[in-house]
């Protein structure tokens, strides 16, 4: 009886998506037969919906700077106190950090394009201003000196958060320097990031409250125009993912390692499903260890330090979904983007990446952060929350993709690669001793021995 229990209990992510269903519904009906209403409009949509919807948004802002603050520093002192942090640490960084700038990059080109949030006017929704009024849309000059903060705890008050993420960058820096001797300061932040991790889980358990009235007053105030713009988003950050994958990871793969791609994504196509399935960069982590060294053929001790180290500073799917998101809520408030925002938004999500918890949900947190940096309303956020799963699980499986492929391009550089075992037809078996599907990857088998054919000749 009580796994029945167990199994009849819906999921928080399911929960969250009728909420939104709900709140659209609700919102829309108040659009159409209540709008003329004053007593609706003052102590439902301005009232239970604006006090509910707005303690959420608060929720979520509480959570923000401690959490990255914490996960920066126990991330990079993790990096930096590490043995293994040299030829291969360097490269592998520099590898994570151009993937997320080029996700990013990609991500604000594609969003430009497509417009996602134009059509859908927000403005007339009342929305937290403090964080307007805090943002310094200097010159590019200020801007880089503003990165250096004068008074942390200013900045911490004020909401400036690459001040912020600067400051936990060095300390974790020393933390990770001296080691042994200042143990109790590293167990301090590593605890205090758990605390901060479990209090983000308590926050998304009333997420599904939340969603509902923010979603609802906000189509009792524009109507059911609003979901044309939230599919335009979802596509849009779907698009980038594909190209991600296809365009810019296949092609750092062939000219960094010289390696097919169609091999590739073939042998390592099931940690991708796994990863889009389970949600979570740390729970693929030793799935992804075992690919890489028994079907790619890179070292173990390579992959051992460079694939967890990418679960928890290689984001890129997730610095996808914040730029499209970025810009979508730009243009739905009507807040227009100057080409300075557009660096601070990729200098802010690249940054904050090291040390982000490769969990559900935190990418939202996160979110959060890189919008305060430029001044857009994060109430912005509940419009997305809803379709957040599908996304969150797609941009997982990049994720680890891209952890996988610069893996392989840093393993080949430093000798640790052996290309006899990527060529190798053999299969890892898998827990239940069956093997992948041979018909579904016929076409793929295909592609990878034209493109190995080519690789010889080269």
């Amino acid at each position: 009886m009580e796994n029945t229990k167990k199994k009849k209990k819906m999921s928080l992510t399911t929960v969250i998506l009728l909420a939104l269903v709900l709140g659209a519904v609700t919102g829309a009906l108040l659009y159409s037969f209540a709008s003329g209403s004053a007593g609706v409009q003052k102590y439902v949509v301005n009232g239970v919906f604006y006090v509910l919807g707005q303690g959420f948004i608060r929720l979520m802002q509480m959570l923000v700077i401690p959490l990255v603050f914490c996960s920066l520093v126990c991330g990079t002192a993790q990096i930096g106190g590490t043995k293994s942090f040299g030829r291969i640490g360097g490269g592998i960084i520099g590898l994570y950090l151009l993937t997320t700038t080029l996700a990013l990059t990609l991500a604000l080109f594609f969003s430009r394009l497509t417009k996602p949030g134009v059509g859908l006017n927000l403005s007339a929704i009342q929305m937290s201003t403090e964080k307007l009024q805090t943002v310094d849309r200097s010159s590019i000059p200020d801007t880089l000196l503003n990165i250096i903060p004068k008074n942390v705890f200013e900045s911490m008050a004020n909401g400036d958060m690459l001040p912020i993420i600067v400051f936990a960058l060095i300390v974790g820096v020393i933390i990770g320097k001296l080691g042994d001797k200042v143990q109790t300061v590293s167990n301090f932040f590593s605890q205090f990031n758990d605390i901060m991790m479990e209090m983000t889980m308590m926050v998304m358990k009333v997420a599904p409250i939340g969603v509902f009235c923010l979603i609802a007053k906000t189509f009792a105030t524009v109507g059911a125009r609003a979901m044309a713009p939230l599919l335009k988003y979802l596509l849009t950050v779907l698009l980038v993912l594909v190209i991600q994958v296809l365009v810019v990871y296949m092609t750092i793969l062939w000219t960094g390692a010289r390696v097919s791609p169609f091999r590739f994504l073939k042998k390592f196509f099931p940690v991708m499903l796994f990863a889009f399935s389970t949600d979570s960069s740390n729970a693929t982590i030793p799935l992804n260890i075992e690919t890489m060294e028994k079907d790619i053929g890179v070292s173990r001790d390579v992959a051992s330090f460079t694939i967890p180290l990418g679960a928890t500073i290689n984001m890129d799917g997730t610095a996808i979904m914040q730029g499209v998101a970025v810009v979508f809520i730009s243009q739905a408030y009507g807040i227009p983007l100057r080409p300075i925002d557009y660096v601070t938004v990729i200098l802010t999500a690249v940054i904050a990446s090291i040390g982000t918890a490769g969990i559900p949900t935190v990418g939202l947190v996160m979110l959060t952060m890189v919008l305060s940096s430029v001044g857009l309303p994060i109430e912005g956020i509940s419009l997305i929350m809803g379709v957040d799963r599908i996304v969150d699980m797609c941009r997982t499986a990049v994720n680890i993709t891209g952890d996988a492929v610069c893996t392989t391009v840093v393993a080949k550089h430093n000798g640790q690669f052996d290309k006899s075992i990527f060529l190798s037809d053999t299969r890892r078996e898998e827990p239940n001793g069956s093997h992948p599907d041979n018909a579904e990857t016929d076409i793929v088998d295909t592609m990878a021995e034209e493109f190995e054919e080519t690789d010889k000749k080269a």
